[in-house]
């Protein structure tokens, strides 16, 4: 049975055609309503939305992005100064629990995938402009060093013939939920005036404890960009239903993100 351990794209039988919800013929009958018995041939039943492709996951991953990146700019250009740390802390709360819907709907809702990519995209524009305010320039070097280290990624996982292994997956889904939950608790304690060290205020000397911990995410962000494409590999493989392209782009969309602002932190302590 097919897994990820991506969270985003770890929903049990995500992608496997036989799941009932999709493929299923009820009390054993033909498609014809006759019930077939032992050793009579199985007609084939096939799945009325039709097949997962690349083609779709990459269709509807680049129209995710898309919507993400249009209400970043448009957050970064038309949203008062004074709005850039409530917008930030609100999109990126509300961003987190949209992710947690999606992932535990038993069904993608395409209309859950866009609505986080436009709230998500008013907290990359967000964090970008507090970046870019404090390092000019910071924020292209960003972009590039993500999208780069993307299609690293990819080749490797491609021209190496990369195999991802059920241990491989174990320890990247446990080190990503210790690193998930690390980010909240740190973040609900600053709200109260604790500093746990994990993210740096940006101002004052840099601390190596943020180093290392952004490090951590840029490696964790990217052994999870290795489990997006094998998963998706193995469900166009599967035959997975039509449907389940809008997880796989919402996988790589959230994954995305992560990089990004890994890199971005990195970028600002080398620029200090």
């Amino acid at each position: 049975m097919l897994r990820s351990s991506n969270p985003i794209l770890s929903k049990q039988d995500a992608f496997t055609p036989a799941a009932p919800q999709y493929n299923q013929n009820p009390y054993d009958q033909s498609p014809t309503g006759y019930p077939q018995y032992p050793g009579q041939p199985q007609a084939p039943v096939e799945s009325l939305e039709g097949r997962m492709t690349l083609d779709d996951v990459v269709t509807k991953t680049a129209v995710t992005m898309g919507v993400l990146i249009i209400t970043a700019a448009l957050a970064w250009m038309f949203v008062p100064a004074g709005l850039y740390f409530p917008l930030l802390i609100g999109s990126g709360l509300i961003g987190f629990v949209v992710v947690m819907i999606v992932a535990f709907r038993r069904q993608v809702s395409p209309g859950l995938v866009l609505l986080y990519a436009g709230i998500e995209g008013i907290f990359i524009g967000m964090i970008s402009k507090v970046f870019e305010t404090m390092y000019s320039g910071i924020v292209v070097q960003a972009v590039i060093g993500t999208f780069a280290a993307a299609a690293v990624t990819l080749a490797a996982y491609k021209f190496f013939n990369i195999r991802v292994t059920p241990k491989f997956r174990k320890v990247v889904f446990i080190a990503t939920i210790a690193f998930a939950l690390a980010i909240l608790i740190n973040f609900l304690l600053a709200l109260a005036g604790v500093n746990l060290g994990l993210r740096d205020s940006g101002t004052g000397a840099i601390s190596l404890l943020a180093v290392a911990f952004s490090l951590l995410g840029a490696v964790l962000a990217v052994l999870n960009l290795v489990l997006d494409f094998d998963y998706i590999e193995q469900g166009v493989a599967m035959g997975a239903p039509a449907s389940e392209s809008w997880r796989g782009a919402f996988g790589l969309t959230v994954t995305m993100v992560w990089l990004y602002i890994e890199i971005l932190r990195l970028l600002s302590y080398l620029r200090r």
